[in-house]
């Protein structure tokens, strides 16, 4: 079976996708598994640790096509609130639970939870149902993985170079 052995960072390759795998944020997190692509083409993920894939990074194959890697849309709960402060105390109250949670500029993105929006509705944020690609913060322990910036200028990568080791 033919492998996929590194992962080509979105915006970081141009060749034309040789197919697309579409996964949601739990499947995008894997080290070894055998895929499928949605034109049908089987592959193996075969990579040296777990690395969190993110919506347009490319899986190289061994033949030299890549896989286009897309984030499936997932039930999402969208949090709004009245400022920055309001909104900084629902994500400490998010973070104090371990959550992942996406953030946004003006808003914070969480999978759908009953509970966990009852009580944001309560300390008086507004919860939006939305259906999005879910892209959470890795976490400050979380070494070696692509940490997204607010600011997209400020985007670089940190994941590991699979040909050297080091950070790219």
């Amino acid at each position: 079976m033919i492998r996929a052995t590194r992962v080509l960072s979105a915006g970081r390759w141009s060749n034309a996708a040789a197919d697309v795998v579409v996964l949601d944020y739990d499947q995008r997190h894997r080290r070894r598994i055998a895929m499928t692509g949605s034109g049908g083409l089987e592959f193996l993920l075969d990579l040296a640790e777990a690395v969190p894939l993110r919506d347009g990074d490319g899986l190289a194959l061994d033949d030299g096509r890549v896989v286009r890697v897309t984030a499936a849309p997932e039930f999402l709960a969208e949090i709004t609130a009245a400022g920055p402060s309001e909104l900084m105390r629902v994500a400490w109250h998010l973070g104090n639970r371990h959550l992942p949670t996406q953030l946004l500029p003006i808003s914070l993105r969480i999978r759908r939870d009953h509970v966990i929006e009852e009580m944001v509705a309560g300390l008086g944020a507004t919860v939006t149902p939305v259906e999005a690609p879910f892209d959470p913060e890795a976490g400050a322990y979380a070494h070696g993985h692509h940490h997204r910036h607010l600011n997209p200028a400020l985007d670089h990568d940190d994941r590991l170079d699979d040909e050297t080791g080091r950070g790219s």
